[in-house]
């Protein structure tokens, strides 16, 4: 294990798309409580994805309700007219997707002069190497292991091999690695060897309904994570 993979912390992310939208709030206090390190926001808009969630007056709402990191991942285009909404409504870092849009460079720049940290996203069959150009601009790269716009998908173990050519990349850089798509406990450990740090979880957290629940489901995908990066928990 590299020393510039070991600083970067081992992050879960609870996917709040896969919560109870009746008791969002409830939710969130809920995760918060039961270890959740990110709070992950799927911001889908029925065009670049095929599916619609919430947007900013949604997260603006949600934001009272926990101190932890508001981490928005946004499946829309375009998304250059509603970074600043995103930021006013409380995100701490906000992702944008190679493929949504013609200049990521100015989305990236755009972010970041929000004062928020800029985070890049890759669709399973868009290459490592499509964010070369831009790693400089990054504080999070994200790596979809399902194709976007649905929870409950299965890990498109491929993944595994982009996930080992981001960290290539990345190399000394503070730049957190992320996950998104069929993280469970069950592959959390492989997900982690291949070097990322921070793993985003729908439905195998949110399963059971109950704090308690959560807490034993985060703490399941921890321990797997944790131990593939050589730590004790």
């Amino acid at each position: 294990m590299t020393q510039a993979f070991a600083s970067r912390p081992l992050v879960i992310a609870p996917s709040i798309l896969a919560s109870d939208f009746a008791k969002l709030s409830d939710e969130v206090r809920a995760v918060d409580r039961a270890g959740a390190d990110w709070m992950h926001l799927d911001v889908m808009d029925g065009h670049f994805v095929p599916n619609i969630s919430f947007g900013p007056d949604v997260i603006k709402a949600m934001r009272p309700h926990s101190k932890k990191i508001f981490d928005a991942h946004l499946m829309i285009a375009p998304c250059d007219p509603y970074l600043e909404a995103f930021a006013k409504a409380g995100c701490d870092h906000i992702t944008v997707h190679v493929e949504a849009g013609p200049h990521l460079h100015r989305s990236l720049q755009a972010i970041r002069a929000l004062g928020k940290k800029a985070g890049v996203s890759l669709n399973p069959a868009t290459p490592a190497s499509a964010i070369e150009h831009v790693i400089d601009l990054v504080d999070l790269v994200l790596v979809m292991s399902v194709n976007p716009g649905f929870g409950g998908q299965s890990f498109i173990s491929s993944a595994l091999e982009k996930i080992s050519n981001v960290r290539a990349m990345c190399a000394g850089r503070p730049i957190d690695i992320e996950v998104d798509g069929g993280v469970t406990a069950n592959n959390a450990a492989e997900i982690t060897a291949a070097g990322a740090n921070a793993l985003v979880a729908g439905s195998a957290v949110f399963k059971g309904g109950t704090m308690e629940s959560y807490k034993s489901n985060i703490a399941a995908i921890r321990n797997a994570a944790a131990s593939a990066r050589g730590e004790a928990i």
